[in-house]
């Protein structure tokens, strides 16, 4: 196994008491926050494998509903989220799943209020470090660990091409890139990790483009 720098070995500031099932958890928590914008009126998350047996000795249900709350890894309010979420009127269900997974961290998060609702899929894969595997039925791959756009757009041609040239107009560079849709033709989504900060123009020149729905940016 390869690492990259010494914090791929010794993990994040944090609260402990695991970097995956603490940490990790917290991580997946806050990108279903950022994805979402704002405070939800409830929360539904579902924990397999590891994450299902050991949730409540590993703190990964406080970790996880502490990101939904906003709050960073080594913030520590972390330990009282879920008492936090009731007082911030958020309603808060666990459930443990039996179901098999390709990873055994793995969390299901639906987040909603009465305007809209969003569900993603996410797995802690040790130091801290996570992936966004589905996002609405979409398959992707998004580490949360550089600033993100995630575009939803309609199957056609140019739809790429039109992304890459505003980018490459405001010298943006992409370090990841995906494309994930569910029947062809339909609606897709795009997801491109980048090196630098996102510039609210930027989105807003993106927003403008005939065949892009949405766009949600991600901080690092």
């Amino acid at each position: 196994m390869k690492f990259k720098s010494v914090f791929d070995i010794i993990g994040p500031v944090m609260i402990g008491p695991s970097s995956s099932h603490t940490a990790g958890a917290a991580r997946i928590g806050r990108v279903a926050r950022d994805l979402f914008g704002r405070k939800p009126d409830y929360a539904h998350i579902s924990f397999y494998g590891s994450f299902a047996k050991t949730y409540r000795g590993h703190g990964t249900d406080v970790a996880i509903v502490g990101g939904i709350l906003d709050f960073d890894t080594f913030d520590t309010r972390i330990v009282d989220a879920l008492s936090l979420a009731k007082e911030q009127g958020v309603e808060i269900k666990i459930t443990e799943e039996d179901a098999l997974t390709e990873h055994p961290n793995t969390a299901k998060i639906i987040l909603g209020d009465e305007n809209d609702k969003i569900e993603l899929v996410g797995i802690s894969i040790g130091g801290g470090k996570i992936e966004i595997v589905e996002l609405n039925g979409f398959e992707l791959k998004l580490s949360g660990n550089h600033p993100a756009l995630l575009i939803v757009h309609n199957d056609r041609y140019g739809a790429i091409a039109g992304v890459a040239n505003i980018l490459a107009k405001h010298q943006i560079n992409i370090g990841h890139m995906r494309v994930s849709r569910k029947e062809k033709g339909q609606e897709a989504l795009m997801i491109i990790e980048v090196d630098q900060n996102i510039d609210p123009v930027l989105i807003e020149e993106i927003e403008s483009l005939p065949i892009v729905q949405q766009v949600v940016k991600i901080n690092e």
